[in-house]
């Protein structure tokens, strides 16, 4: 089953990028031809694979201005390309105000994308703005990441109310995917209390990995990389390669050999910043662990 999936929640630093990052990176190590959204203004996710002054982005895109296949972007995972962010996406809500379907711009420029990979993960903004509501109007169905503190908790209501009214009103079909515990740390009593409350209050929607706080998680993108690429053998990248087996074994997804083929003649070439260790692992080797 394909699947677009919204990584959405309206506090910051509650690891969604983080999440979007090494989710769509676990993916593609399984051989899952797997798309990241990047549709959040502060770019993060896009800066996370080494990738600085993109020419285009999905700005230009949602306004119309190129096509979504001119601006998608190779990674070193083989079987994972990504639509990169900039500052530009700061105006689009503020543009896209009086515009005729405003709710459907990234629908409409996904349309013919849905096909051509297995997963498309979407890195929302931490807001419930346009751009969010885009992203969930778009999506098939939406992970929450949860900080395992009190306010993380607290706001929760107020995104899955949100959630509710554009199930209601733009897009019927939208799942909640589940709510993924992020930055748990079993010796604090609080990180223990917020994870059995949630879990005795959303049973089954919350997934049983969880993301523990780690070093190299947050290391990892001044490196311009992925968890699996900078440090595969961190307790970071064991932790978000169980979420992604999860919810790959809820959705059923099967395994393809090739990735979808980019527009090399139009894609603009990322810029890479270089890593401060030469020794990288391969892609290869990630999705042979994986199995």
């Amino acid at each position: 089953m394909k699947r677009v999936m919204a990584i959405a929640n309206q506090k910051g630093g509650v690891g969604k990028t983080t999440t979007a990052v090494n989710l769509a990176a676990s993916f593609a190590a399984s051989e899952r031809p797997t798309l990241l959204i990047d549709l959040d203004p502060q770019a993060n996710a896009t800066s996370a694979f080494g990738i600085h002054g993109a020419s285009r982005h999905i700005y230009d895109a949602l306004i119309g201005r190129c096509v979504m296949k001119e601006i998608i972007l190779p990674t070193e995972l083989r079987f994972l390309h990504i639509v990169p962010s900039g500052r530009d996406l700061y105006g689009a809500e503020i543009e896209l105000v009086s515009a005729l379907s405003r709710e459907r711009r990234l629908e409409r420029v996904l349309v013919d994308f849905r096909e051509r990979y297995d997963l498309v993960v979407i890195d929302c903004p931490p807001s419930l703005g346009l751009l969010t509501v885009n992203a969930l109007t778009a999506a098939d169905s939406v992970l929450i990441p949860l900080q395992c503190e009190y306010y993380a908790l607290e706001g929760l209501a107020g995104l899955l109310e949100t959630v509710s009214a554009v199930r209601q009103q733009l897009n019927p079909q939208l799942a909640l995917e589940g709510i993924a515990l992020t930055m748990v740390d079993q010796r604090n009593n609080l990180s223990r209390q917020v994870e059995q409350e949630v879990r005795s209050h959303f049973g089954e929607r919350v997934f049983r990995s969880v993301i523990p706080r780690n070093v190299r998680l947050s290391e990892a993108p001044s490196h311009g990389k992925p968890i699996l690429l900078y440090d595969v053998h961190s307790r970071g990248a064991t932790s978000y390669l169980n979420l992604a087996e999860e919810i790959l074994g809820r959705i059923g997804a099967s395994a393809r050999r090739e990735p979808p083929a980019l527009d090399r003649a139009s894609a603009p070439a990322p810029s890479p910043t270089p890593a401060p260790d030469s020794t990288l692992r391969s892609p290869g080797a990630i999705a042979r662990r994986t199995k």
